[in-house]
């Protein structure tokens, strides 16, 4: 299996963790504020890092690096990846997943068969405006639903993050996102940063103040509840 991008270090990737971060292109969304234009819409196929590069690379830092962050586009869709897993584990290394949830099956079966020592699932918005956010009319939401459900469980450590966009989020839909994943360990409030890679243009980040007040509401259902990246 070959991979997008490779980002050798990293130790914000993988809470706790010192590890490397792999991309793999393609995605079942279009969010308009998608960072990572270029592993969704605009895959540029000249950059390639082989599997057989990469192991190469563990191999080498074996004992340096505790773990491995698979992100996309959307991890799930790529044929291959539970093969690819199982060699990252032989090595001795942890796996976090980045994820849309709209595979649940897929993500369960990683798991239980212990693939996956993390999950991160991005939730996008809430569960009546997916389709807006996620740039896919018409979306039925029921998978993403359940993939909230099994992770609520405790199946495996996790968190929820949601990017906020200041044309696309407001002050009530953290409210409905609160009471949907309400009692999980973890959840994010990422304000959107303009890579200049993105699906679309002209979005915003809110500012500092409606932020606090997003988060404020957040704790009243997830009191562990943080904004990152600020």
């Amino acid at each position: 299996m070959d991979f997008n991008g490779f980002q050798k270090l990293t130790l914000l990737d993988y809470p706790g963790k010192v590890a490397c971060t792999l991309f793999l292109a393609g995605c079942n969304f279009r969010c308009p504020f998608c960072h990572n234009a270029f592993l969704v819409t605009d895959i540029d196929n000249s950059i390639v890092f082989p599997e057989e590069e990469i192991l190469a690379y563990l191999k080498k830092r074996k004992g340096i690096l505790e773990g491995v962050c698979i992100t996309g586009g959307e991890p799930l869709l790529r044929h291959g990846l539970e093969d690819f897993i199982k060699k990252v584990k032989d090595l001795g290394l942890c796996v976090k997943l980045d994820t849309n949830g709209t595979d649940p099956e897929k993500l369960k079966g990683l798991i239980e068969k212990g693939l996956i020592d993390y999950v991160a699932m991005d939730i996008k918005t809430c569960p009546d405006k997916y389709p807006l956010v996620a740039g896919v009319p018409n979306l039925d939401v029921s998978p993403i639903l359940k993939s909230v459900e099994l992770l609520k469980t405790n199946i495996v450590p996790y968190e929820f993050r949601t990017t906020i966009v200041k044309e696309l989020h407001e002050i009530q839909d953290i409210e409905k996102i609160g009471e949907w994943i309400k009692g999980t360990p973890k959840y994010f409030l990422q304000n959107f940063v303009d890579s200049g890679n993105l699906i679309e243009g002209n979005l915003h980040e809110h500012d500092k103040e409606t932020l606090e007040k997003m988060v404020k509401i957040a704790r009243t259902f997830v009191p562990n509840a943080e904004i990152r990246g600020i």
